[in-house]
């Protein structure tokens, strides 16, 4: 990139990652423009000083509009959530959603675009244990709609990089830190915690790594990424006992010491799930997530720390902000 920082498009700026991006490129001297829709919720980018546009990733004349006068792309918006009553919207959003954005971004002539994906989309080693960005997710690891929309909607954005457009896929781990306004499955989980509704666990693990990095790296792949290659944003793989011994160290909460075996965890998932639709609530926990614990996600994040310049803080930082956030927000009872 040229010196000097370009006018930045970003979707998705009011959920978790995109919240935490703004703020980032603001502070790195970026003008940021938030495509957003009219009816979203903007507590999370409430007095920071960027523009609006207002649009729809399903409607493609208003992304050609929101894309007026900028450079380079962040598209971090998705439907991000393991309960969704009608599936078809997700992929709406996720799928078609990105080809729009991309295609209107390749007609403007948009310099670079940064893609937020998931790990959910990598693959992971059956001898080594760790996933890495050679490797694609297997079927059966892509457990839910939100997985497999993501996945198809990354095959979209690699493919549009073939077609001329200097995409760079960004994979983020499991972030966790401030601004998790809905909360996020992951954000969910820490709330449970703290609102000493985790009587048990399963014996799962992830990798953990702080938004606040992650929002460093989406700029570091704009600058440094090589388009049509994916970079995991990650940092420490971790057990579920070992981020709940955390979050107890933290808060000073117990941590449950009952790890509940996964025929039990799913038959909870389905009684969450009826109990969710009777009332018309999301459900505490999901069939889905529990499926998805069959198998441990750890990563090597090595490639974007060798190629971008990444360097992670310790995930401690980024659950103490979450914890903070949480309380501060009236999320905790």
């Amino acid at each position: 990139m040229k010196s000097g920082k370009p006018k930045a498009l970003v979707t998705g700026a009011t959920g978790f990652i995109g919240a935490n991006l703004v703020r980032e490129l603001l502070r790195q001297g970026f003008k940021v423009r938030a495509l957003v829709r009219k009816e979203s919720d903007r507590r999370n980018i409430e007095g920071l000083d960027m523009e609006l546009a207002f649009g729809d990733l399903r409607e493609p004349q208003s992304l050609e509009k929101a894309l007026d006068g900028c450079e380079v792309l962040f598209h971090v918006a998705a439907l991000y959530t393991f309960w969704v009553p009608r599936p078809e919207v997700m992929y709406e959003i996720n799928v078609k959603g990105t080809e729009n954005l991309l295609r209107a971004a390749l007609r403007k002539g948009i310099k670079k675009v940064v893609y937020t994906s998931t790990e959910s989309t990598i693959g992971v080693d059956r001898k080594t244990g760790l996933g890495n960005e050679n490797l694609f997710a297997h079927p059966e690891e892509l457990t839910n709609h939100y997985k497999r929309s993501k996945f198809l909607a990354e095959k979209v954005a690699l493919h549009m990089s073939e077609e001329g457009l200097p995409v760079v896929v960004v994979n983020p781990t499991t972030p966790v830190g401030p601004y998790d306004i809905k909360p996020t499955p992951t954000g969910q989980f820490i709330l449970s915690f703290l609102n000493r509704r985790l009587p048990a666990y399963v014996n799962t693990g992830l990798n953990l790594v702080n938004v606040e990095d992650v929002a460093r790296g989406h700029v570091l792949a704009l600058e440094r990424g090589r388009p049509g290659e994916r970079y995991l944003l990650g940092n420490e793989n971790l057990t579920f006992r070992e981020i709940l011994r955390m979050l107890g160290w933290l808060t000073g909460i117990r941590p449950p010491r009952i790890r509940l075996p996964l025929f039990l965890a799913l038959a909870t998932g389905y009684l969450s799930e009826m109990w969710g639709r009777l009332r018309g609530k999301n459900p505490w926990v999901t069939v889905e997530a529990v499926r998805a614990a069959r198998w441990f996600r750890f990563f090597d994040c090595s490639k974007a720390v060798r190629e971008l310049g990444f360097s992670p803080t310790p995930v401690e930082e980024g659950l103490e902000k979450a914890v903070k956030w949480f309380r501060a927000n009236g999320y905790v009872k």
